[in-house]
């Protein structure tokens, strides 16, 4: 089985669609995996796969990019909390969120404290999916490392973590502001009716059709006037043909003459 067979034979078996990933990142990732569990080819990972749902799993981690820590880029989240978020608060009032391919949590986590500060007692919906399974129950348990929590103040770290040994947990009140769910940008459907939408780092990884696909879907599941927060490391040229208008770097806006 040649690398082509095996995407088809993983999209038939799995609905994962490995086609839409960038070819040669792709490739080199598989053939370092190959070497890593000592396999002949794409023949024998197919087989392990499929037959071993353990490895399957560890599949998909080792396929998706789990680099996450809170207020990662803090310029960015800055113009968050200071602009973008007071704006959404001011307009809409009650805020619908979804935190996209969330990882280790940590992002809808940022995003639930600074809601927190902004509109205390306020009740928003918080939702935070990612394509893998393991990596969500890690997010559920809430447990980061130092490396995770370094752009944290000292005194969000004191007012919304308990420290154990080495570890970091996010609080309960925290915690419990988040709804996560299984989700997979390249084949499930999309909610609607969001205020803010968060997909950082991710669409890097993806062809550009794939990417079209996925930033199109954003743009309908936002409301008018909803925001698509985008990592630093992406661009959306055709931002216009999607209904959205450019604010700052790495902020998008859903025109308001579009339903």
């Amino acid at each position: 089985m040649d690398f082509n067979a095996f995407r088809q034979r993983v999209l038939q078996t799995f609905r994962l669609d490995l086609t839409s990933y960038k070819e040669n990142q792709l490739k080199r990732r598989l053939d370092n995996l190959l070497v890593r569990r000592k396999l002949g080819g794409y023949q024998q990972l197919f087989d392990q796969i499929s037959r071993d749902r353990q490895a399957y799993e560890e599949f998909l981690d080792y396929l998706t990019i789990n680099v996450s820590e809170f207020f990662r880029d803090p310029q960015r989240w800055q113009e968050l909390e200071q602009n973008v978020l007071p704006d959404l608060l001011r307009r809409f009032g009650q805020l619908k969120i979804w935190s996209a391919a969330c990882s280790i949590g940590a992002e809808p986590y940022s995003v639930a404290i600074l809601l927190e500060e902004l509109s205390p007692g306020k009740k928003h919906i918080i939702h935070a999916t990612d394509l893998d399974k393991s990596i969500l129950q890690q997010a559920q348990k809430g447990i980061y490392n130092a490396d995770a929590v370094r752009h944290v103040s000292p005194e969000r770290l004191s007012r919304y973590f308990h420290q154990q040994g080495n570890n970091y947990i996010i609080k309960e009140q925290i915690k419990s502001k988040v709804q996560y769910a299984q989700h997979d940008l390249l084949a499930d459907k999309y909610d609607a009716g969001y205020h803010l939408i968060l997909c950082r780092n991710v669409t890097i990884y993806f062809t550009r059709q794939a990417q079209d696909k996925i930033n199109r879907q954003f743009s309908r599941s936002l409301l008018p006037g909803g925001v698509l927060f985008i990592g630093g490391s992406e661009m959306i040229f055709n931002y216009q043909d999607l209904g959205l208008e450019k604010m700052t770097p790495c902020f998008y806006r859903k025109s308001a003459r579009r339903g």
